[in-house]
């Protein structure tokens, strides 16, 4: 029958010669202790083949070596991505990473950030729909804290984000480079913060583009939600799509397909993010590529500067890539071309 870890911390003590208390500092690393007892302490547990709890070790420490990151959909594959990045760098450190999923409730993401953060050393807050002031209001409470796709100034703490304003520019130069004038905008979450800079960079786009017209369109995040817009797509006479992201421009490929409307022929669509899958679809998906999983690294360097006191690096802002593949092409003679099709 294995020892429990009391009674084999006893039996580590008896053979150095030591108190239990002894053994515990000399397991965790504390330097007071004389070290020719230490050392005494180590070849007893060597010879005991004793190893402190987990457990114990992180009630004495006050720390878990665990941190957390909450996410809002991790079905997304830019947040797989990202936790990915983080988890693999936690690793190297040994620290474990805790997972949450907020579903895309806004509401939730404060009370889930607080349970996680109570449940480790500290965390990763990938919040991009959490409203500005509430953000604000709870990181306090958070710290040590690293937040993801945010870039607010006001935020004490580091930051990593994509530059989605600028990074949404060039798919839109590049359609209009194909001969696009008449675009749609499938949106993403109305409370998104990434949503916002991607309208705010359309804006500018038409601002210096005055023969171009823009249709926004409610889309969303996920795959359905594309699929789901495929009519009202149709009903604009765009000839050239802007997603939100991959997922929304996958599904919207998906419904295009089974309408008999050709890519890109009668419709050019594009992604953001460039997960995994976009190149793979049929035809491979012209989008902006974002680096989650260096995102993800990175916040942990962040993270880990934070937990043992030293000055975090700064902060991080990636201007997306354009990835031209075989979804765009030049826009179709008629304007009403991708309707027409649809008949």
């Amino acid at each position: 029958m294995a020892a429990t870890t009391r009674s084999t911390i006893v039996a580590v003590a008896r053979r150095a010669n030591v108190s239990p208390s002894t053994v515990s500092r000399v397991m965790n690393g504390h330097t007071t202790v004389d070290p020719a007892i230490a050392e005494r302490v180590r070849a007893a547990a060597q010879e005991l083949n004793y190893s402190p709890s987990p457990l114990a070790r992180s009630l004495v420490l006050g720390r878990t070596q665990t941190v957390a990151i909450l996410v809002p959909d991790l079905a997304n594959p830019t947040f797989q991505g990202m936790l990915r990045g983080l988890s693999r760098a936690a690793a190297r450190s040994n620290y474990r990473v805790l997972v949450a999923d907020s579903l895309e409730t806004v509401s939730e993401e404060s009370l889930l950030a607080g349970e996680l953060r109570r449940s480790s050393d500290a965390i990763v807050l990938c919040a991009p729909r959490m409203p500005a002031d509430r953000l604000l209001e709870v990181m306090p409470s958070l710290a040590p804290a690293v937040v993801i796709n945010r870039d607010d100034p006001r935020l004490a703490a580091p930051t990593l984000s994509a530059d989605y304003e600028a990074g949404i520019r060039p798919l839109a130069e590049h359609l209009y480079d194909l001969g696009h004038r008449r675009l749609a905008y499938l949106e993403g979450n109305p409370h998104s913060s990434s949503n916002t800079s991607r309208l705010r960079g359309l804006d500018a786009f038409c601002a210096d583009h005055p023969d171009v017209s823009l249709d926004r369109l409610p889309g969303g995040v996920a795959f359905e939600h594309g699929y789901a817009a495929a009519d009202a797509v149709l009903a604009s006479s765009a000839t050239g799509v802007l997603a939100f992201n991959d997922l929304v421009a996958m599904g919207l490929l998906a419904a295009m397909h089974e309408r008999g409307v050709a890519v890109p022929q009668d419709l050019s669509i594009t992604g953001f993010d460039d997960i995994t899958f976009a190149r793979y679809t049929t035809p491979a998906l012209t989008t902006a590529s974002v680096p989650d999983v260096e995102l993800g690294e990175q916040a942990w360097v962040r993270l880990h500067a934070l937990l043992v006191g030293d000055a975090p690096a700064d902060d991080v802002r990636v201007l997306p890539r354009l990835e031209v593949r075989g979804s765009t092409g030049p826009a179709p003679t008629r304007a009403s071309g991708a309707a027409a099709s649809s008949d």
